[in-house]
């Protein structure tokens, strides 16, 4: 499939699923509580088509395991071309204009009130000087007559203020009857919505529904564009080694497995939780029958696979029953420092998992330390298939696989960045330059979660997670229907 059957479904997708983790006590979208949604989703958008000439929407999935919809409203929406519509909106801004009406007439009754109280006091004064002068004329002097002028006077505003108070009730009877009309408009409308409207309606919506039912289940695969922060999850154990939660996407499994070193050890801790493992507790430590070698470990559908020490023979062993399953060569691989990332530790052979399933990364004397990239049968352990990256396996500081594509970073050590990536959809590869953060300056591990979607990094003694930014292609329905390039 060529590129251009492909359909940029969503432009930059950030995985939110570690960030905050240590304020919110380590809240689990891997695990740490166990009353949190399940992880494994990545937030992205999925563009579908509905039933209907030029309708869509956007489907976004997020990180807590739900789905978010945002309408792409078509050319010729089903309100937009509805004189129904026109009409809702004339309503509406009548009804703006009849409140707007309405507040004015409140506010100037309020302060047309507040004068009347005020002019209370003085006329009660008025009437007491009056009655005065009514029953005595001869005790009205000069200065009494000044006083009764004055406030006579005072009393002028009230003629204007009745006159206000006769226009606003004038008004109020004329907005009384728009009210009246307004209730008129709106039942006619009432009437219009018939129920086949209702019934389209909620066909669209029965349709979205399944849209956003779907969106988990088609979260794609994607391509890395950046990387976070460091998170320190915990710091313990000696300067190398690997810590794992099982890779299985479908997987419910929130333990936490670690194996300290790199060399001869054969010593596997297991935590029931992140947040154990966080804070050293609830662990269980089981002996393995065989020592490893290197740090390349990972932990797939409830089992650990892992690379015997001093031989290139890779071992499935099962969690549960604590049993070898199965141990199988990895034919002409380096061993015993032979073909290592930059930092040695035995790491001739790393194992890895993404959404496509289980791979090695190695190197070997046909290949002259190129690094390959084979992919696995998670039960035989046999190669499928496998690529030549062309990249020198000693020059990378570490590697990881996401959606079939290997990233390699220059360096183990502080400075280092993702230098190189190899598509085994194309067999093509390219430079990049990808910041990353190397907290504590030497990371002696470093694997991709395809079911947390975070990196999990062994870094200096200490356990650190990076949330991830990827570009997600999506092929849609409308891409289908176009013939195949090339």
């Amino acid at each position: 499939m060529s590129v251009p059957l492909l359909k940029l479904g969503a432009v930059v997708s950030t995985m939110i699923m570690v960030s905050n983790w240590m304020s919110q006590k380590l809240p689990a979208l891997v695990g740490l509580d166990l009353h949190a949604a399940r992880p494994g989703t990545s937030e992205k958008l999925v563009s579908v088509w509905s039933p209907g000439e030029d309708e869509g929407w956007q489907v976004f999935g997020s990180v807590q395991d739900r789905c978010v919809c945002s309408i792409m409203s078509p050319t010729h929406t089903l309100c937009g071309g509805d004189p129904r519509h026109d009409r809702l909106q004339r309503l509406a801004n009548h009804v703006l204009n009849v409140s707007q009406d309405m507040e004015l007439l409140n506010q100037r009754t309020a302060q047309d009130l507040q004068h009347l109280r005020d002019s209370e006091t003085l006329l009660d004064a008025l009437e007491t000087r009056l009655k005065t002068a009514h029953d005595d004329p001869h005790s009205l002097t000069s200065k009494s007559l000044q006083d009764l002028r004055w406030s006579v006077s005072q009393c002028r505003p009230l003629r204007a203020l009745t006159g206000r108070l006769r226009a606003d009730a004038g008004q109020l009877e004329s907005l009384k009857e728009e009210l009246g009309r307004l209730e008129d408009s709106l039942s006619v409308l009432q009437e219009l919505f018939t129920l086949r409207h209702y019934q389209r309606l909620q066909e669209r919506s029965s349709v979205l529904q399944q849209h956003l039912h779907t969106c988990s289940s088609q979260l794609g695969c994607g391509r890395l564009t950046g990387i976070s922060a460091p998170l320190t999850v915990r710091s313990s154990g000696s300067r190398f080694g690997s810590w794992m939660m099982d890779t299985m996407i479908d997987s419910s499994d929130n333990r936490v497995w670690v194996m300290d070193g790199y060399l001869k050890g054969r010593r596997l801790v297991e935590y029931q939780s992140l947040y154990d493992f966080a804070n050293g507790q609830n662990f269980i430590i089981h002996h393995l029958p065989h020592p490893w070698a290197g740090t390349g470990h990972v932990v797939y559908n409830g089992s650990l696979y892992y690379t015997k020490h001093h031989s290139n023979v890779l071992i499935r062993y099962s969690l549960a029953s604590g049993v070898v399953q199965h141990q199988q060569p990895l034919h002409q691989a380096g061993f015993n420092n032979t073909f290592p990332y930059s930092w040695g530790g035995s790491s001739d052979i790393d194992l890895m998992v993404d959404e496509l399933g289980l791979w090695a990364v190695y190197s070997s004397t046909p290949h002259a330390g190129t690094l390959v990239l084979s992919r696995l049968h998670p039960h035989t352990l046999e190669v499928q298939r496998s690529w030549d990256t062309g990249f020198p396996k000693r020059s990378a500081g570490e590697a990881f696989l996401i959606c079939g594509t290997l990233y390699v970073t220059d360096s183990h050590l502080a400075g280092a960045k993702v230098h190189f990536s190899f598509h085994t959809d194309t067999a093509s590869y390219e430079y990049t330059d990808i910041s990353f953060h190397n907290l504590y300056s030497h990371i002696s591990m470093l694997d991709y979660n395809p079911r947390t979607r975070a990196l999990y990094t062994w870094n200096n003694g200490h356990q650190v997670l990076y949330e991830l930014t990827l570009m997600h292609f999506i092929r849609t329905a409308r891409d289908s229907d176009q013939p195949h390039a090339g």
